[in-house]
């Protein structure tokens, strides 16, 4: 039975493959057509698939789409309702699209199939439409390695759910409990990450990263006035200080007056007042979530299985797997609404058609690492990029991965494109960009000169599996960059008085641990650990620094520079590569040199990159 699933419409739009419970490919369509965030309709996504698998469109026996409008057209009317004539603005904006499109979503699909190639008898037949939050549960149950457990999804809003508790046994699957909207975890966080001058939606990591820099001194402001949460994780917002629900910002004037100001404009310099209210944000969000876990553990125990946004915020993650609360915890790694695509695959094979599910090997799980993007041969490679102009040698695996390793110990930024794409918000290796972690300037370095963003972000670790007990207090799988740790004690370098008396971002700068690229201001990582069984090559590549430095760990980030999606095909990484300061590019077992490039092709990218 072949499944193809699609989200799409509102965010990080995505498309996945499964057969006979496989899931054989995923991708989101940002990576194709280049759209961060991409929300149209995932042609091209769909095509990728398609193709990975050998399949033509009327070869799919059904296709699952991630949500269902007309009961999410229900909450946009009742919550109308609820406030008129007080938000008429918002709501006549968003009449039309529902009206033109949405309302219509089934007619509109099976258009977009058509123009994929589908025949148009029997294709409305195909369509199948899961709930929201099932398609999350569906996404974080059926791939993990367990054969039972509780799923919580956490996220904005579906349709009318915004945190929900599920029961995973075998092929089955039930969602238990919801708390439904206006009241949400996800969008109280997006709050904050609106009043802090961020974008909604996307900036909410940079919130999480913001934190550490300050200290949690409105908790309580926030816990008296804009959220009521129970012993259980149970909790309701305060809606007076919101205007999610009826205009087109998040917060408004009695929220602003109750923090003190205006929310800060994007380009303004941050304060470090701005960094405690991320603490602040960040703390009491740690709260509910730990509350919501810990009574989940009091009902059910064993295994627990998190997806929706806010189960990418891997600070809330470490926190509850330190709480020990559950024998192991396993988290989607595309936990946002790309990962709804495959959720909404997984419903329609496993609940629709009651099809077994297939048995996980040992205790690995059924992503294949989130390894599931489309890949390219070197002969692909080759005629790719001498159309780009590029200047490039190919290299034996030994050679590549020899000076792939020689080049991050002499500290040079290596752009690093090899095997399947990633699917999902993190580069697992797959699509990275990667540098000495021992580096005291590699983070400063790969912020400003080739990511080109914000100074204080902090950049996740890769270290090997085997070696992670020895560099980090992790004494468990990480390969999805989903967890927060901190460096062993024995890593850490100790502060000055000076040094300890810092505040915010004058931090950022002091050594911390033997692996200062990696080491947050307040110690901790966000850690991947790397697996020879599912990423054979790059679990080589760090054994080979090993051997040069005696460290397992490099440092790993998106292939991307601010404000646009992880690269997606080799000219993609090649115009990235002489836009930026990377100083090696090793695509397959091709291998470029900056200085060996074209100095006025260098020179057309690197103001093309400042124009954009």
């Amino acid at each position: 039975m072949r499944v193809l699933g699609i989200s799409a419409f509102y965010h990080d739009s995505a498309a996945a493959l499964v057969q006979d419970g496989d899931i054989l490919a995923a991708a989101q369509e940002e990576r194709f057509t280049r759209k961060k965030h991409d929300a149209g309709f995932p042609a091209e996504a769909v095509k990728y698939c398609l193709k990975a698998a050998g399949l033509g469109i009327d070869q799919i026996d059904v296709v699952a789409f991630y949500d269902k409008p007309l009961l999410k057209f229900e909450r946009l009317l009742e919550t109308y309702l609820s406030f008129a004539p007080r938000g008429f603005r918002s709501f006549s904006m968003a009449m039309p699209v529902w009206l033109q499109e949405k309302l219509f979503l089934k007619d509109l699909l099976c258009k977009e199939l058509r123009q994929l190639g589908a025949a148009k008898r029997g294709l409305e037949s195909k369509l199948l439409f899961s709930e929201h939050h099932l398609s999350h549960a569906a996404s974080a149950f059926y791939p993990s390695p367990f054969d039972e457990a509780a799923v919580l999804t956490m996220d904005g809003v579906g349709e009318w759910a915004t945190t929900s508790l599920a029961s995973g046994r075998g092929n089955r699957l039930e969602v238990l409990k919801e708390i439904h909207f206006p009241h949400s975890l996800g969008l109280l966080y997006s709050a904050f990450t609106y009043y802090t001058g961020f974008k909604v939606n996307s900036g909410e990591y940079k919130v999480m990263g913001l934190a550490p820099y300050g200290e949690p001194k409105f908790r309580q402001l926030i816990l008296e006035h804009l959220l009521d949460v129970k012993a259980d994780g149970s909790f309701r917002l305060n809606l007076d200080y919101f205007d999610y629900c009826t205009g087109l910002t998040m917060t408004n004037e009695r929220f602003h007056e109750l923090f003190g100001s205006a929310p800060r404009r994007p380009e303004d310099r941050l304060t470090q007042r701005d960094m405690d209210l991320a603490a602040s944000i960040q703390a009491v969000t740690e709260e509910v979530v730990l509350r919501l876990t810990r009574s989940i553990a009091r009902q059910a125990g064993g295994n627990l299985c998190l997806a929706g946004g806010v189960a990418l915020n891997c600070v809330a993650n470490g926190k509850v797997l330190r709480d020990r609360q559950f024998g192991h915890i396993w988290i989607q790694p595309a936990a946002g609404d790309a990962g709804g695509a495959l959720g909404a695959a997984l419903v329609a094979y496993h609940l629709n058609r009651d099809q077994p599910r297939s048995a996980a090997e040992g205790s690995a799980d059924r992503m294949k690492g989130a390894y599931l993007g489309p890949s390219f041969d070197d002969d692909d490679v080759r005629s790719r990029l001498a159309m780009a102009g590029a200047r490039f040698e190919t290299l034996p695996d030994a050679e590549l991965l020899t000076r792939s390793a020689q080049a991050l110990a002499e500290g040079k930024a290596l752009g690093w494109f090899q095997g399947r794409m990633e699917f999902g918000p993190r580069a697992l290796g797959g699509r990275s960009i990667l540098g000495d972690a021992r580096s005291p300037s590699m983070q400063s370095v790969l912020n400003l000169k080739v990511k080109y963003r914000e100074s204080f972000r902090p950049f996740a670790p890769s270290v090997l599996r085997e070696k992670v007990g020895e560099w980090f207090d992790l004494d468990c799988d990480s390969p999805y960059m989903l967890l927060v740790a901190d460096v062993a004690r024995n890593r850490r370098k100790a502060m000055t008085p000076e040094q300890q008396a810092l505040f915010g971002i004058d931090k950022l700068n002091v050594p911390r641990s033997d692996i200062p690229a990696v080491t947050h201001v307040d110690y901790s990582a966000r850690i991947q650990t790397v697996h020879r069984e599912t990423n054979p090559r790059y679990h080589a590549l760090i054994e080979r620094f090993h051997d040069l430095t005696g460290c397992p760990v490099i440092v790993n980030t998106s292939f991307n520079v601010r404000g646009e999606p992880i690269v997606g095909t080799p000219e993609d990484a090649f115009r990235c590569f002489m836009g930026t300061e990377i100083e090696r590019l090793a695509i397959g077992n091709v291998w470029l040199r900056k200085e060996a490039q074209n100095p006025a092709l260098k020179q057309s990218y690197e103001q093309a990159f400042e124009l954009d």
